[in-house]
């Protein structure tokens, strides 16, 4: 008996010496709760940024498992965290895992037996990012919990994702937008407010069009994922944390449903399928209800991150859970739920959604519990399938690149000789961001009979990224078949997009080529590195020229302006020397003009003509652009963002603004960016909105803002701005916006498809072909025929009749037939050969409506100078509307 006392006692001090470090290494990390003071996902409790930011800093003090890393200051200049958890010992190698899944990533050059064995050497890499949209706030407050896990259990499921698996996880996609939610939500916590959305764009800019930015990555936080997601990483699954609305389903899991975006390997879809069941089991293994998946979020959708990411070869997925007041519980009553989205037509028990949740008080806690499940779930499948999902790797980038050499076409071409050739640069360098393979010419070759000049660039089809190829610079189709047609056969609108074209968006020439170009045509060198442009100088007896035709000769215009360097600007052409829109600097310092070059690529050319002759003098105008609440309006953000970045000084109105009147005294311009006419005026009909519950972009009721932030310059406003109009000034309005003057200024035009039923008329997001008057001001340096960006609430101008029809000029129309570029359009007879653009003259001033969206995300350079044209003065306007006496 002593014996077998004395073995159990053994046998125990064994256990609990081998016990003794795994408590010691949790005791030794600082929980959630005991830094924050509170239970993550608590209600009425949300850690902010900075205090988010101090708890992972300690953690890497207190564990060899993390490694914290700053990608750089956000957009406002908060910190950019990335958050690398792994065992120590993949930690120490990060370097040697990362070039081994460079090369499983883009096997070209490495024979199947160095794959296998970069496989067995290699650990799976899963990216996950948080919160994204700032006031779908669970993401970011469930991963201190998250990453405290990981770090701290023992578990021989938690070592083996440690052993197997870089986790990579991005504690919240949008800072500055954390901060303002966090602040914003602790101002109005205990008040009659509380858990009312945040009053504006919660990203500085972009507000929630900051996933839109994937493709074009103009924000720094996208640039910062696109390094690691498209470049140096490029991971075997990727994540993204979402909410949604409040009165359906409480989380949205992987798969998408359809239509599915075609030319994505094979087996990332079956990888989807595959992650995402593995998540819902284990939603359903916790006892957690209201899951979905194959539902809802499509499998085309905008270019953002999880949606591109398939063409990267990447498992791109999201979860989106439903809303809660921010951290506010909310209540919602059984027969308040919903279905009716793809595929889950009803609020029942179905194979997608076997557990539907019954109502009741919907919590941020109920958020965090399934959104960590969803992030340790991706990671479990992660490392019990190493060795698959690394070898998955290898086959769908050795597969898309046979397919790009197989396929048509073999590459796409972006000549020397463009339009633009400055914007060209641009995209290419966008492409570069991508991590897309780009090869330069050395010297002029010709291919299938054209002659492309030195400098010509060439995609080629032939590598891993032909799926990224071929949406970014192919023409691309929405398809229009049952998935896209309800029963009724109306056409169903795309979850965004209908195309999201980088070429066609930015008026870049492309070329597809049927038959691949060799290295030796061209003497092809491959584009290292970002291409940076150096503009020449060379002063002619008539100071300088700068070609009009170029985006970034505003940006030297606003440079000049700034050091009072005078500009003219070209009204009757010279030959070939110098075209109408072209601008001529008459003089300048040596230093200000070699540093406009220098910084924005132009070239300043010998200007051989007399300056004051057939041109006239620019002047920098008075911008002003209107700001309203009720969550911002992002194609004001996107206004603003593109106006900086070109050198536009502006001044922000709000509603006190417009309605103090006065306004000509003030300003020459003012901007009416994408809006409808209820928003902008603040009619109750505009505010009263879904039923979101503060997540997902959702608006509330205008009453549940505090006063302060209720917008609307109502009746007083719009006779401001049109007394404004007609003392001079010049009113743009971009898409919808264009409705207002039309109705409350007796505007002479007719939207033409307003009112009209789908089956009628249908543009959702597509690219369309307008015929341009670039010998108009408004449209100077503009090609003869360029491509509109056409959106829900686009408008299309019928001129109406009346004695003083030469008041309207029309810069824009779109062409007679075969208007589609890209997207999906039915009905194009509506349109055909009306107005896209147009001039009214008011009284002395003028109204310009561009019925499309000329700035649309930042992202349409091809379209930009038509709101550049309307922001520097043009030749004799003062006069020539005194003399018309316009429109009263």
């Amino acid at each position: 008996m002593r014996k077998i006392l004395w073995l159990l006692a053994l046998a125990l001090i064994g256990s609990t010496l081998t016990a003794a470090p795994r408590v010691a290494s949790a005791q030794q990390l600082t929980t959630p709760e005991k830094h924050f003071g509170f239970r993550m996902g608590s209600d009425r409790h949300v850690a902010r940024w900075d205090d988010m930011v101090a708890y992972y800093q300690l953690l890497e003090k207190e564990s060899n498992r993390i490694k914290v890393v700053n990608a750089g200051p956000s957009t406002m200049g908060n910190p950019f965290l990335f958050l690398f958890i792994s065992s120590p010992a993949n930690l120490a190698r990060l370097d040697q895992l990362r070039e081994i899944n460079a090369k499983l990533s883009d096997p070209r050059g490495i024979t199947e037996a160095e794959a296998k064995q970069l496989v067995q050497d290699g650990k799976a890499v899963v990216i996950q990012s948080m919160s994204l949209h700032a006031t779908e706030i669970g993401g970011s407050q469930m991963t201190p919990e998250l990453v405290y896990d990981l770090l701290s259990r023992t578990d021989d499921e938690a070592q083996r994702i440690r052993d197997n698996v870089i986790s990579i996880i991005v504690p919240s996609f949008n800072p500055d937008g954390q901060i303002m939610v966090t602040d914003w939500y602790r101002k109005t916590l205990g008040t009659p407010y509380e858990g009312v959305g945040y009053p504006s764009l919660y990203q500085k800019y972009t507000g929630h069009d900051n996933n839109r930015d994937a493709f074009m990555t103009n924000m720094v936080e996208s640039q910062y994922m696109a390094k690691y997601l498209f470049r140096d990483w490029i991971p075997q699954a990727y994540l993204d944390h979402h909410h949604m609305g409040s009165y359906g389903a409480r989380i949205y899991v992987p798969p998408y449903a359809e239509p599915v975006r075609p030319s994505a390997d094979p087996l990332v879809w079956r990888e989807m399928s595959w992650w995402g069941a593995h998540i819902a089991y284990k939603e359903e293994e916790a006892g957690l209800s209201g899951i979905v998946n194959d539902a809802e979020y499509s499998g085309w959708g905008h270019m953002g991150f999880h949606w591109i990411t398939p063409f990267h070869n990447v498992a791109g997925m999201l979860t989106e859970s439903a809303s809660a007041r921010l951290a506010t519980p909310i209540f919602i009553h059984p027969d308040q739920l919903e279905g009716d989205t793809r595929n889950l037509p009803e609020y029942e028990e179905q194979t997608n959604f076997p557990d539907p949740w019954p109502g009741g008080w919907w919590r941020l806690r109920d958020i965090v519990d399934r959104q960590k499940v969803a992030a340790w779930s991706a990671l479990d499948l992660a490392a019990r399938n190493r060795e698959t999902v690394l070898w998955n790797a290898y086959l769908k980038a050795l597969r898309q690149t046979q397919r790009g050499a197989a396929g048509t076409p073999k590459a796409f071409i972006v000549p020397a000789e463009q339009h633009d050739p400055l914007t060209a640069i641009k995209m290419i360098n966008k492409l570069l961001a991508q991590g897309v393979e780009v090869e330069r010419s050395a010297r002029a070759f010709t291919h299938q009979g054209a002659v492309y000049g030195p400098g010509t660039f060439v995609v080629s089809m032939a590598q891993p990224k032909m799926g990224v190829v071929r949406w970014l610079l192919g023409r691309t189709f929405y398809p229009d078949n049952t998935w896209t047609r309800d029963q009724d056969g109306n056409p169903i609108r795309p979850y965004d997009m209908a195309a999201d074209v980088m070429a066609e968006f930015m008026g870049v020439e492309v070329v597809e080529a049927v038959e691949a170009v060799t290295a030796v045509e061209g003497g092809m060198a491959k584009v290292d590195a970002p291409i940076a442009v150096a503009g020449k100088v060379a002063k002619g007896p008539g100071g300088y020229l700068i070609d009009g035709r170029l985006n970034d000769a505003f940006r030297v215009v606003n440079l000049l302006f700034d050091k009072s360097v005078a500009v003219r600007r070209v009204d009757q052409p010279e030959g070939a020397s110098a075209r109408a829109g072209d601008f001529i600097v008459p003089g300048g310092s040596d230093a200000v003009i070699a540093d406009a070059a220098g910084r924005t690529g132009v070239d300043f050319a010998a200007y051989q003509g007399e300056a004051a002759r057939g041109s006239h003098e620019v002047k920098r105008l008075r911008i002003g652009m209107y700001q309203r609440y009720y969550g911002g309006n992002m194609d004001e953000g996107w206004t603003r963002w593109l106006l900086e970045q070109w050198g536009f000084p502006y001044q922000s109105l709000f509603d006190a603004d417009i309605k103090a009147g006065g306004l000509d005294a003030k300003y020459d311009v003012i901007m009416l960016p994408a809006d409808n006419v209820a928003m902008m005026t603040g009619e109750r009909s505009a505010v009263s909105g879904g039923r979101g519950g503060g997540g997902g972009g959702f608006g509330p009721q205008a009453e549940q803002f505090p006063p302060e932030y209720r917008s609307g310059f109502g009746a007083e406003g719009v006779a401001a701005l049109k007394a404004f109009v007609e003392h001079g000034g010049t009113l743009v309005a971009f898409g919808s916006a264009g409705q207002l003057p039309i109705e409350r200024f007796g505007l002479p035009l007719r939207n033409v498809v307003a009112g009209l039923a789908p089956k009628e008329f249908w543009c959702p997001g597509s690219t369309l072909r307008v015929r341009l008057d670039n010998a108009h001001p408004l449209a100077y340096g503009m090609p003869g025929e360029g491509l509109a960006t056409f959106l829900a609430g686009s408008q299309v101008y019928e001129i109406l009749p009346t004695d003083h029809n030469e008041r309207v000029e029309v810069m824009a129309t779109y062409v007679d037939r075969d208007l589609l570029q890209s997207g999906w359009l039915l009905g194009e007879q509506v349109i055909a050969k009306k107005a896209a653009m147009v001039s009214v003259g008011l009284g002395q001033g003028k109204v310009v409506l561009i019925g499309f969206r000329p700035q649309h995300r930042a992202q349409t350079h091809g379209t930009f100078k038509l709101v550049f044209n309307a922001l520097v003065s043009g030749p004799n306007a003062a006069a020539a509307a005194a003399g018309s006496g316009g429109i009263r």
